[in-house]
């Protein structure tokens, strides 16, 4: 612990003259190093910096590199212990949440999104967690990072909740049309994270349709599935939208323009069940006493159905992890975003994913 009297920004601003042999350190002390897009998102550093000290007390063998503007991130230290495993990357702009994603690619090299994710290209950070605008992350990260080898495009995958437990669903949205070939990638890609990050030898695959009929679906699905049933992942055929939270499926693959509508209505329907809940129990002293009474039961019920416990998506298929947080994320959120980083970079989910694709193309050809 340094010297509470020292001024934490000159602290920082040390550590980060040693970034350049950082990755070098990791290698020796098994460490891993993240970069947090600090400006990202619609509240910027005021979340994500809380969110970095939250995480850093769950664990010891984890640094955090904060990219953004010196000057903010350093105000917002102000007050707070100097820690030795946070270091500050400036970066001298920021992309809007509503900026084209072609012209925060061509014009906002000095990004803190930008600089993010070429920390991780360069060997830096091991993983880079931002907030930011979804196009304008997709694009920069595949035009940095590049994609894997055979795969064609980028998804977005995260954990929502069920009976089960959870339930990963990707694509969310990076692919608003997708062909049959795409979705047989999602998944593999989909297959290999769970299967190293929960630890599923077998994961449970559901192609999302309209039914579970062989009739039903447009072209490409009932394409992918016939791609699927010959592979040799574990296909359970097609699943419907209520399945997703039933959990008997462990991945469930879609388009990206289903998959985003399917998240976005779930966490309509959370807070709807939230808002008349509250409600409800707020009507009149003897509905305010029963709600007291099953407090404990509401306060388990929200807990496994807070949207924040399960915010954090990873960009599956490029050379390097990237995790988007959902814009309007808290601490609590943005914090689950980083463990969900973490937990990639545990689990080396690039070089899994690389090698199930491979497989799998391969035992395709030789069939």
């Amino acid at each position: 612990m340094q010297n509470p009297t020292v001024p934490f920004g000159a602290v920082v601003r040390l550590c980060a003259k040693k970034a350049d042999t950082l990755g070098s350190v990791m290698a020796e002390n098994r460490r891993i190093t993240i970069a947090l897009d600090a400006m990202g998102g619609d509240h910027g550093a005021k979340i994500v910096i809380p969110a970095a000290f939250n995480f850093l007390r769950t664990t010891d063998d984890v640094d955090l590199i904060l990219v953004g503007r010196e000057e903010v991130i350093d105000s917002l230290l102000q007050g707070r212990p100097a820690n030795r495993r946070i270091s500050v990357h400036n970066a001298t702009q920021e992309i809007g949440m509503d900026e084209l994603p072609s012209k925060a690619l061509r014009g906002k090299k000095d990004s803190s999104m930008r600089v993010a994710i070429d920390l991780v290209k360069k060997g830096k950070a091991d993983a880079c967690v931002s907030a930011g605008n979804t196009g304008a992350l997709m694009a920069t990260a595949r035009f940095v990072l590049r994609m894997l080898p055979n795969v064609d495009r980028p998804a977005i995958i995260t954990a929502m909740p069920s009976i089960a437990g959870h339930t990963w669903v990707l694509d969310l949205g990076a692919n608003v049309d997708c062909s049959a070939e795409h979705l047989f990638q999602f998944a593999v890609m989909g297959s290999e994270l769970v299967a190293s990050v929960d630890d599923v030898a077998s994961p449970r695959i559901g192609l999302l349709n309209i039914g579970a009929e062989e009739i039903k679906g447009n072209e490409q699905v009932k394409v992918a599935h016939e791609l699927l049933a010959s592979s040799s992942l574990n296909y359970t055929g097609y699943v419907e939208g209520d399945d997703i939270y039933l959990g008997g499926v462990d991945v469930v693959v879609s388009d990206g323009f289903v998959g985003n509508v399917a998240l976005k209505s779930s966490e309509g329907v959370a807070k709807m069940i939230s808002h008349y809940l509250k409600q409800g129990f707020r009507l009149n002293p003897l509905t305010k006493l029963a709600g007291l009474l099953a407090m404990p039961v509401l306060k388990s019920f929200r807990r496994k159905i807070d949207p924040r416990r399960y915010n954090g998506a990873s960009l599956l298929g490029l050379r390097g992890i990237v995790v988007k947080s959902h814009g309007g994320a808290d601490s609590l959120a943005f914090e689950n975003a980083i463990k969900i980083a973490r937990k990639a970079v545990d689990a080396k989910v690039p070089q899994r994913i690389a090698r199930g694709v491979e497989e799998q193309l391969e035992k395709r050809d030789s069939a």
